[in-house]
């Protein structure tokens, strides 16, 4: 087998195109067969951003059956065709028209066909090839951002990373160095540097400070070419600010603090404030202050107020500028959030000293308690003292001290004060059963300053008021009770208050008979039974009795009363029940007072009117409204109260009986009820043309006056005019003008005119009835 190579030269940069045949000979004297030709092309390439005047020579392309005399023409086609890339159809010769950009279009692919001439048909198989467009060095480095914004701790060491920051080329990064980029600093130095390679920015200074210094400038350069002379390059901005750590100590502006008070703050009353300082910012400026010594350390305490972080001196005991007149306070401060790298630098604290000077004011007198407590018995007599109260006044003065009592809580004037050694007496004789305790409030006054103190004064019982019954009680025997039988039980009150509590005891009085019907039996307990002595009473021979019964306490000096039981003699039923007693026992078991029947029985007398005004008024209205009059009944006016269905009611009446009295027609049907009769249907006969002349010339005139007057209504409006005409046929049916005429009146047509007016003729015909009996 034998290959045939067909070379073809071009005059370009890139590599020759080739054409391959191969053809094969079996034996001697074989035919030599061919195979189908093929294009293989290199790739072309060619450099961006010409700037030459002429048009771009990119290369040749030409088939080897191309013989030189013109009969092959060439034809391009693809990407860029004719708009950026020409070809000479004769020659083959492949030239740029246009400047192009790598960082656009980095590569075209085309085709190329050879045809013939003449005939147009294709001499080869069209074929494709690439054009790469060579970059060159023409796209500066750019950074992502122009300005970065970074921050690193204060007192960082040195390489300390801070940021990155990172730059891009447009050129082509695997063709020579045009996208090798190289970092430096131009700006920042010597407290920051910057990898070349990475663009990772890093302290290069030891301990920077920043309370003297915050933020920092720096800017960072990119240049391509790996950083050599002629190379493209961008830069951008970094701002650097240093965070703060706690690395500075709160101081005091001053190491000694004075105020001066008035001895009359209160506790928990603030005395005044101090402040550190400290440089640092945020929670590493917060502080803390305490007490930690002094004369009397629990004098005062001192607050943190978080807002201002100042110390709030309070005063936690009461002053007094007698006892003592200055206080020496020791303060410590220190920050809330301490950085133990930082301790061994200097102490994070301070400490200051605090002098408090007092000054004396007036205070009111003090008693030298806080409430008095006094006793007093009831009996007691007038201007005996109860006890004394005393106050004192701690001012360096001494001034005397005057005593009153307050009006408001010594109203009934019961109590008195002496002025000046505070004794309190009896102004008015006391009774313990009216009110047990006194509250008094006692003023103590010097030079203007007052103060009060509360007296409880408590009166003691004395027994000077005997026992009574706590009721009132009526007792109920029957007729027929038994010797002995208890027919009520009493008990006893006293209003003293006896310390061992009361004792009380029952007797008959003295003055009671020796042979009473009945008798007392104390049953210990402080209640008593009353108990019968014989048997047999009768309601006819005494229906009360009176049974009178001494009451005696037990305290000294004793006191006694003497009360008095009714009791009453009733019938009664074989169970002991009481049926019958006198009529003011029964008025009491029943429970109504003579008040109670006298309101029962206005009640029914109120209530027996109103039945009889409610008859009254419901008979009234049963009366028949008509007005019918005997005598005269045209002289009367009667209401039906029947209203008509209007001018489109045909049914009601028909208007020409009316007009003619003497032509009736049948009475036409209802549909709203139903017809008593049926009448005979007569024709109407009609009514003369010359009949409503009269109307209708008035009409006529009105429409002509309304027609020509410019103050007329306007046509849309109605006009009412209330004319009846010359005269009806009907005549007038008002019985008023009948009245005049002495001849009788014949009221008979009414009958035909309905059932509507039914009722009017029956009240005609019954008058004429009793006219002619």
């Amino acid at each position: 087998m034998r290959s045939l190579v067909r070379t073809f030269f071009w005059h370009s940069s890139s590599p020759v195109m080739q054409e391959f045949s191969g053809g094969t000979r079996a034996g001697t004297g074989a035919a030599l067969r061919r195979s189908k030709r093929g294009w293989m092309w290199n790739q072309f390439f060619l450099q961006e951003e010409y700037t030459g005047t002429q048009k771009q020579y990119v290369g040749k392309l030409q088939s080897d059956l191309d013989k030189g005399d013109g009969t092959v023409r060439y034809i391009l086609s693809g990407e860029g065709a004719d708009s950026i890339f020409t070809i000479e159809e004769n020659t083959g010769n492949l030239h740029a028209i246009k400047k192009l950009d790598r960082e656009e279009k980095a590569d075209y692919l085309l085709r190329i066909r050879a045809v013939n001439r003449t005939t147009g048909l294709g001499i080869e198989p069209e074929t494709e090839f690439m054009v790469k467009i060579h970059d060159i060095n023409d796209n500066e480095p750019k950074f992502s951002k122009e300005l970065y914004t970074a921050s690193v701790p204060e007192m960082s060491p040195v390489g300390t990373s801070v940021t990155q920051v990172t730059a891009t080329d447009a050129d082509d990064s695997s063709y020579g160095n045009s996208a090798k980029l190289v970092y430096s600093i131009l700006q920042g130095q010597p407290y920051f540097s910057v990898d070349s390679d990475t663009g990772i920015i890093k302290t290069a200074l030891a301990n920077m400070d920043r309370e003297k210094r915050e933020h920092y400038h720096v800017v960072i350069q990119a240049k391509d070419m790996a950083g050599q002379n002629g190379g493209l390059f961008g830069t951008t901005t970094v701002n650097i600010t240093l965070l703060d750590v706690n690395d500075n100590p709160p101081k005091f502006l001053q190491s000694t603090y004075q105020f001066s008070i008035p001895e009359s703050k209160g506790t928990g009353s603030e005395i005044g404030r101090i402040k550190a300082t400290d440089i640092d910012i945020g929670e590493n400026a917060e502080m803390d202050y305490s007490v930690i010594g002094g004369d009397i350390p629990d004098q005062f305490e001192i607050r943190t107020d978080k807002a201002t972080q100042e110390g709030v001196i309070i005063v936690k005991q009461p002053l007094d500028y007698e006892k003592k007149k200055e206080h020496t306070l020791h303060v410590q401060v220190e920050n809330s959030y301490p950085d133990p790298s930082f301790h061994h630098n200097s102490p994070f604290q301070d400490t200051a000293s605090v002098k408090i000077y007092l000054e004396d004011v007036e205070e009111p007198p003090v008693f030298e308690r806080s409430s008095y407590t006094m006793e007093v018995k009831e009996d007691a007599d007038l201007r005996i003292v109860i006890g004394f109260v005393s106050a004192t006044d701690h001012d360096a003065f001494h001034n005397p001290v005057r005593y009153s009592i307050d009006t408001r809580t010594n109203v009934d004037q019961l109590f008195n004060i002496h002025e000046r050694n505070g004794s309190i007496y009896t102004q008015k004789f006391l009774d313990r059963e009216e009110s047990a305790w006194h509250n008094i409030s006692v003023v103590a006054r010097e030079l203007g300053q007052s103060s009060r103190v509360p007296v409880y004064i408590r009166v003691l019982d004395v027994n000077d008021n005997a026992p009574v019954f706590d009721t009132f009680y009526e007792a109920y025997v029957c007729e027929y009770a038994k010797a002995g039988q208890t027919i009520q039980t009493v008990s006893a009150m006293d209003m003293d208050d006896p310390v061992g509590g009361h004792r009380f005891t029952f007797n008959m009085a003295p003055e009671e008979p020796a042979q009473s019907n009945f008798t007392v039996q104390d049953l210990g307990d402080n209640t008593a039974a009353i108990l019968t002595r014989r048997s047999g009473f009768s309601r006819l021979h005494e229906n009360i009795y009176q049974v009178h019964v001494v009451i005696k306490d037990g305290d000294q000096p004793v006191q006694s009363s003497t009360s008095t039981i009714q009791v009453h003699v009733c019938a009664c039923d074989q169970d002991g029940n009481v049926e019958l007693c006198s009529t003011t026992a029964l008025i009491q078991t029943a429970g109504l007072s003579t008040g109670a029947l006298v309101a029962i029985l206005l009640c029914i007398i109120i209530l027996l009117m109103i039945v009889v005004l409610f008859a009254a008024v419901w008979r009234q209205k049963k009366k028949d409204p008509l007005i019918i009059s005997k005598e005269d009944v045209r002289d009367n006016i009667v209401s039906y109260n029947d209203e008509g269905g209007g001018e489109e009611d045909t049914q009601a009446f028909d208007i020409g009986t009316l007009q003619n009295p003497q032509s009736v027609e049948e009475c036409k049907l209802r549909r709203d009820i139903i017809p008593e009769a049926l009448y005979p249907q007569v024709r109407r006969a009609p009514a003369p043309a010359h009949e409503n002349n009269d109307v209708r010339i008035f009409i006529n005139k009105k429409v002509y006056e309304n027609d020509s007057s410019p103050t007329a209504l306007p046509y849309d409006s109605l006009a009412t005019y209330a004319y009846e005409g010359n005269g009806s046929v009907a005549e007038s049916l008002s019985s008023l003008g009948s009245a005049n005429s002495d001849r009788d009146q014949d009221y008979n047509y009414l009958n035909d005119w309905g059932p509507r007016f039914r009722r009017l003729a029956d009240l005609y015909e019954t008058e004429d009835c009793n006219r002619y009996s």
